[in-house]
């Protein structure tokens, strides 16, 4: 089984807006509703592909009712840990001249609440996958992503991390089977200027060298690099299309690459369904759809 965390699940209202002003009435001319979160795309994308998973993390109030509600309607099977005190988030975003975007700040998680997703991390058994994704909610221990791989270490998880700087770097030395930074994060762990596919291959093997399987960088519209688990190397530029929308993208490489290396066991497809998935977010004004995907999946035959 396959199974996500989200920390911190938002609904994500997408607001278009003609030339939007300050200090006035603006009026939407479209409007988009979604669940949000970093775990929840990777969950959403892998039942899109066909691949059945469990989305963890922590709910509150009538919106995090309606993040349930939405999940159950994509038939994305849930079990989150309802917390008590505060709602579960909205994150504004608006499409105008400028993109603009204005999250919310989520319940307030108690170590009652931590406690009980533990409890549910020890349903995972050997072969299970568990996707780790997004920022840690203050509320939280900054180490909460090595606390719970250190917990299931010796387990036989797999375990996949899309996470930033110091909260990526901690969980290294317990071997994460993925990581997917994109290259201007690697620019910022390393401290470094990182502009060619050479860069990222370098940076990509030093972060394998410190304990990471597989590497995947993301690099937007110019592909993506992946070191993989038998040190090999894979290049690819992106698919053609037209960008309609960044968010999501990188958590869809995530879940493509999961079922690519489902599906098959070779690094070499994983990456190609990775790169595939998340071009065809990029494209859409929702998350990939499995036609999606094997249509740009043609242009790598």
């Amino acid at each position: 089984m396959i199974y996500t965390v989200t920390f911190n699940p938002s609904l994500d209202y997408i607001a278009s807006v003609d030339h939007f002003r300050t200090g006035g009435i603006n009026r939407t001319t479209k409007e988009l509703l979604f669940p949000g979160g970093k775990g929840i795309n990777v969950s959403i994308v892998l039942k899109n592909l066909g691949f059945d998973n469990i989305a963890l993390g922590f709910t509150a109030g009538f919106t995090g009712n309606e993040i349930q509600r939405l999940l159950d309607e994509k038939g994305v099977r849930n079990d989150f840990v309802r917390v008590e005190k505060g709602m579960s988030r909205i994150n504004v975003k608006l499409r105008s001249d400028e993109e603009t975007e204005i999250n919310g700040m989520g319940p307030a998680i108690e170590q009652k609440d931590i406690d009980t997703l533990y409890r549910q991390l020890d349903r995972l058994k050997a072969g299970d996958i568990l996707a780790l994704s997004g920022s840690i909610p203050s509320v939280m221990p900054e180490t909460m992503y090595m606390d719970i791989m250190e917990y299931l270490k010796g387990r036989g998880i797999r375990i996949a991390v899309d996470a930033t700087r110091d909260l990526l770097m901690k969980v290294l030395p317990y071997h994460p089977f993925l990581i997917k930074p994109n290259n201007h994060e690697l620019s910022e762990i390393f401290g470094v200027e990182i502009k060619t596919k050479d860069d990222v291959v370098k940076y990509a093997r030093k972060m394998k060298e410190l304990g990471a399987e597989n590497v995947l960088v993301s690099m937007a519209g110019d592909g993506a690099v992946l070191v993989d688990e038998n040190d090999q190397e894979h290049r690819a530029e992106a698919p053609r299309g037209t960008l309609k929308n960044s968010v999501g993208a990188g958590d869809s490489m995530v879940a493509g690459f999961i079922a690519g290396y489902l599906t098959s066991g070779d690094c070499g497809q994983a990456f190609r369904m990775g790169l595939c998935t998340g071009s065809a977010s990029a494209f859409s004004d929702e998350l990939a759809t499995r036609e999606e995907v094997i249509a740009l999946l043609k242009q790598y035959r």
